[in-house]
């Protein structure tokens, strides 16, 4: 089955500034700031949404409330002087404009900072009973401090926000306090829990209008093998003040830092209803003076991946069309993604769009729910880029695989290219249909630790050395045992991005990555005088293909040689990036 975004009601882009401190916040950065100032400001900012997000408090909130309450008071009582008259008509007219949400700024234990944002109709006693059982302290619920002692831990913060009806925004992200930890030499498993967490519905970031492989919004892609899951990154200004401090550009103002968002009507329900969808293109980064962001050439120079495919048209003749619905059971087997018709993957190749996209939507909705098995819930809408309409799909990682074509092609998505399943591929495919394997989106692979440690080659059944302190890397492919039968070489490959282990494997027979590993490790045997070594790991080579560059990288456990072929740098990390000329692991 298919689903078309068209036929939702119109939307339209509005602007908002969810991270925004009032003088309630004990670290404010300027003096007799009311909060009429601050909606003021964020009117003249042009700005539709703003959440007061106050360190571990709802005081500002309560504060703003209370003013207007105490107004219209005496406006019931008729004993409003002519300022306070002036004053609260200026509150009406700008709330009328203005959609303000309360909201805090939680400190979780080791520091790290959680905006747990919520509906102007919740009760604010009930969002301080959130803040209570998050263990922040009685006698400090007023204090707006970012100091508040022992309390829960950051999964059980986004666990209550969200079962409260709350938006759980990890706040910046990628930078101090949080929950990227990028730069720290540490991390693992509690990075990957932080951030792929089923509760968490944004990543807050500062680097959303830069571009290129190496920011946080490509980072959480979902390309990532331990990072499967894709994040919505947003971006918000933070201010602890009403303007940009000139001296210090970085302390930013209200409305400094400024995220659109494409909604039906201006409500805390359709924002919610936002981030708890897979459109990742409903949000951008806002630009005062450059042109509006573009999601479509953003994802060509990052270029195609595991969850990403661009095809410049969709004819049935020479099996575009065919190529596309491939990609869509492919990726809905593996980990979804996003198609694009009517680009070149190449960013510098002007797109060439789709004549009557419309009927390209029709023709691919039709023939999607004719050709594939079991059915698939596929959004396809239509997009625009340097003035050329191009169709998107938006494919979910399927809960009922495997995913086929014609009832018997099975395809799998392996790093950017599109292939047919072999039979152990097949297998582990049916077994998480039938819940025999973690079936969550944001379930991380394997560590490869657990895995089966590798076998010398003739020898199938004879184990080698436990596995290394450094782990393999995460893409790529590793040869993991070999045997002649009747004159033929047959491989045991061992897929580096989730553990998967494929059995009688030949040259013959081995899809394009797998084919480059067998025919390396057939023909051209380690010779390690020709590896440049960084201790006991090495770089043996490297190569382009499909526009990355791949590395072939070799670990030295116990005088033994373990190959890894055709790493990209998505699979790099630790000590691995030295060995490939990287800095620190982000």
């Amino acid at each position: 089955m298919t689903r078309r975004t068209t036929k939702k009601p119109p939307m339209t882009w509005r602007r908002m500034d969810l991270h925004l401190h009032t003088p309630a916040s004990s670290d404010y950065l300027e003096t007799g700031v009311t909060y009429l100032d601050i909606l003021q400001k964020a009117e003249q900012r042009g700005l539709d949404i703003i959440a007061f997000t106050d360190h571990n408090t709802v005081a500002g909130y309560r504060a703003l409330r209370q003013e207007i309450e105490s107004l219209e008071l005496l406006e019931r009582l008729e004993r409003l002087r002519p300022e306070e008259k002036r004053r609260l008509e200026e509150y009406r007219r700008l709330l009328s404009k203005v959609l303000v949400l309360p909201g805090f700024e939680f400190t979780a234990t080791f520091g790290f900072h959680i905006l747990g944002i919520f509906s102007p109709a919740m009760r604010l006693r009930d969002i301080e009973h959130i803040l209570l059982r998050l263990n922040v302290p009685p006698d400090k619920l007023d204090q707006g401090s970012s100091e508040v002692g022992a309390t829960e831990d950051v999964l059980t913060a986004y666990r209550l926000i969200d079962e409260a009806g709350g938006i759980v925004i990890a706040a910046h992200a990628n930078s101090t306090n949080g929950v990227a930890m990028r730069g720290f030499n540490f991390g693992g498993q509690t990075k990957i829990a932080y951030t792929q967490d089923s509760h968490l519905h944004a990543l807050e970031v500062t680097d959303l209008e830069q571009r290129g492989r190496h920011t946080t919004a490509a980072f959480f892609n979902g390309s990532k093998p331990e990072y499967p899951r894709r994040m919505r990154c947003i971006q918000a200004s933070d201010a602890h003040r009403l303007r940009r401090d000139l001296n210090n550009p970085k302390l930013l103002g209200v409305g400094d830092r400024v995220t659109e968002v494409q909604l039906p009507e201006v409500t805390f329900e359709a924002l919610r209803e936002l981030f708890l969808s897979d459109e990742f293109t409903r949000t951008r980064p806002f630009r005062v003076t450059r042109e509006a962001f573009d999601h479509i050439q953003a994802a060509r120079e990052e270029g195609p991946s595991i969850v990403q495919a661009f095809h410049e048209s969709m004819s049935r003749r020479g099996g575009r069309l065919y190529a596309i619905i491939a990609d869509v059971a492919a990726m809905a087997n593996t980990n979804g993604g996003t198609i694009y018709v009517g680009v070149s993957a190449n960013p510098k190749v002007a797109p060439v769009g789709v004549d009557n996209p419309e009927a390209a939507v029709q023709m691919l909705e039709s023939e999607i729910q004719r050709m594939m098995t079991p059915p698939l819930d596929v959004t396809i809408d239509v997009q625009e880029t340097q003035g050329k309409k191009v169709v998107r799909l938006t494919v979910p990682r399927g809960s009922d695989p495997p995913y086929a074509i014609d009832d018997n092609r099975i395809y799998v998505r392996d790093e950017a290219e599109t292939s047919l399943a072999v039979r152990d591929e097949i297998v582990q495919l049916v077994k998480r249909g039938l819940a025999l394997a973690p079936t969550e989106p944001e379930a991380a692979p394997q560590p490869l630790a657990a895995l089966p440690s590798p076998v010398r080659e003739g020898e199938a059944g004879e184990a080698l050395t436990p596995e290394p302190v450094v782990t393999p890397p995460r893409t790529g492919v590793e040869v993991v045992a070999s045997e002649e039968r009747e004159g033929v070489m047959y491989h045991t490959v061992r897929d580096l991005r989730n553990g998967n282990i494929v059995q009688n494997v030949t040259r013959k027979s081995a899809r394009r990555l797998w084919h480059y590993a067998i025919s390396q490790h057939e023909t051209h045997p380690v010779d390690v005088s020709q590896v440049t070594w960084h201790g006991d790991l090495g770089l043996l080579g490297t190569s382009q293909r499909a526009g990355k560059t791949r590395y072939d990288l070799v670990q030295r456990i116990n005088g033994q040689l373990r190959v890894y072929y055709g790493v990209t740098e998505d699979g790099i990390h630790g000590e691995w990036k030295r060995v490939v000329g990287g800095g620190e692991e982000e």
